[in-house]
């Protein structure tokens, strides 16, 4: 499951945000994007695919993908949603995902673009109705996209194998030498796919989502700052506090302020 979504206290996440480099990662959720300024690239499977403002782009669980921002000013709409939101669409959300995953603003239906928007605003008490929007997008995306067999994206099932593995052992002591022998590869061919295919070595990439998943917990939990290092597979505090201010400018704890002083 991706780290920003793990552990979230919501069924759905909605967001309108800066957009941001993110590593490739796959997760459980269903992920959507509407982007409001600038421009983002967002790469599906082995295939990157360019979005404008106005254009939508939806992910369905458990398919590789990451975002570009070559734009000095890039804004979204991020919705992360449950599956278990919208039950009815159980089968194409499990065995199937777009063949192209982005709707240009063209042809994007207003139902959509205000789901979206609308989904920002909406608090814990509106869980039903939130619910319904979901599933009024899907709607939209199953009738109007062609759908493929979800084992067809990618083409490298290797690759699948990379990220899924750091996904599931992140918040454990992690080393390349031990990732790759559980793969039954070379460390030195492991290494080198992380510098040709995620363009950083093994420890900014696990970092990456180390601290994607911190964020995460930062902003939908109260643990305290040491619970939520060690949960994400930090060593120790400063370790974490050190890495956390070189990617975001600011410690863990002027973060979580920040983030509190925005919803008051």
């Amino acid at each position: 499951m991706l780290p920003i979504y793990e552990n979230a206290s919501k069924e759905i996440i909605a967001e309108w945000k800066n957009s941001k480099h993110v590593p490739p990662h796959l997760h459980e959720a269903i992920e959507m994007v509407y982007v409001t300024d600038g421009k983002l690239e967002i790469g599906v499977g082995q295939e990157l695919y360019h979005m404008e403002a106005g254009d939508f782009a939806i992910i369905f669980p458990n398919v590789i993908h990451h975002y570009q921002v070559f734009t000095q000013e890039s804004k979204a709409i991020y919705v992360l949603a449950n599956p278990s939101v919208c039950p009815s669409y159980s089968k194409e959300l499990q065995g199937f995902s777009p063949q192209f995953p982005i709707m240009k603003k063209e042809s994007l239906h207003l139902d959509i673009i205000n789901s979206m928007k609308t989904l920002t605003k909406m608090g814990d008490d509106d869980k039903m109705l939130s619910h319904a929007y979901i599933q009024m997008i899907l709607a939209h995306v199953i009738s109007e996209m062609k759908m493929i067999e979800k084992g067809t994206i990618g083409g490298d099932d290797f690759i699948y194998r990379v990220v899924e593995y750091v996904a599931k052992n992140f918040r454990k002591e992690m080393t390349l030498g031990k990732m790759a022998s559980d793969l039954g590869i070379s460390k030195y061919v492991l290494s080198r796919i992380f510098a040709k295919t995620f363009h950083c070595n093994f420890t900014k990439y696990v970092n990456g989502i180390r601290l994607n998943y911190a964020k995460s917990m930062l902003e939908n939990t109260q643990e305290s700052i040491i619970y939520i290092c060690l949960e994400c597979g930090f060593e120790s505090q400063r370790t974490f506090n050190r890495v956390f201010k070189e990617y975001y400018k600011m410690t863990p704890r002027e973060y979580r302020k920040r983030i509190d002083l925005c919803s008051q």
